[in-house]
């Protein structure tokens, strides 16, 4: 029985794009761990400097980084025991928690955003030219979820 394979050129293509993701993530990991930041925590803190001052409901955070609700409610114990998140029951329907920034949050948020910007110019915009960055949008979006409410 025959095994299927993929095409030389497939194969260079899916190798290509692992060691580029696994390359660039554990550099901008690196980069953020003097700050006491992991990829996932960084990736919560971002989404609450995104949404404002109102945060966001716990469980549309899970979702939003596809994890389990266990999963993520340690890592927002995590986050909260740090004094960079505060949760408050929902104002919507007062069932839920939502989390927000604190200002200490807001100001790690900065110091992770300036690093990651150095390091995504660094490893990646800096070697790549507007058509290369047109191009992989639209690879991205073609390949994206078709659930309209999935966003990275």
């Amino acid at each position: 029985m025959a095994t299927m394979r993929l095409s030389e050129l497939e194969d260079e293509a899916w190798r290509g794009f692992l060691f580029a993701h696994d390359r660039i993530w554990r550099e901008i990991e690196a980069g953020l761990a003097p700050l006491g930041v992991s990829m996932a925590e960084y990736s919560v803190l971002a989404l609450l400097g995104e949404a404002g001052p109102k945060g966001m409901r716990m469980s549309d955070l899970a979702k939003r980084r596809v994890m389990s609700t266990g999963g993520f409610t340690r890592l927002a114990d995590r986050l909260e025991s740090r004094g960079a998140i505060e949760r408050r029951r929902s104002a919507v329907d007062g069932r839920g928690f939502e989390a927000v920034l604190t200002r200490e949050g807001r100001a790690l948020l900065r110091k992770a955003w300036q690093q990651q910007y150095r390091d995504l110019r660094k490893l990646f915009f800096d070697r790549l030219d507007d058509d290369d960055l047109r191009n992989l949008a639209a690879v991205w979006a073609r390949i994206a979820p078709e659930d309209e409410d999935a966003t990275y």
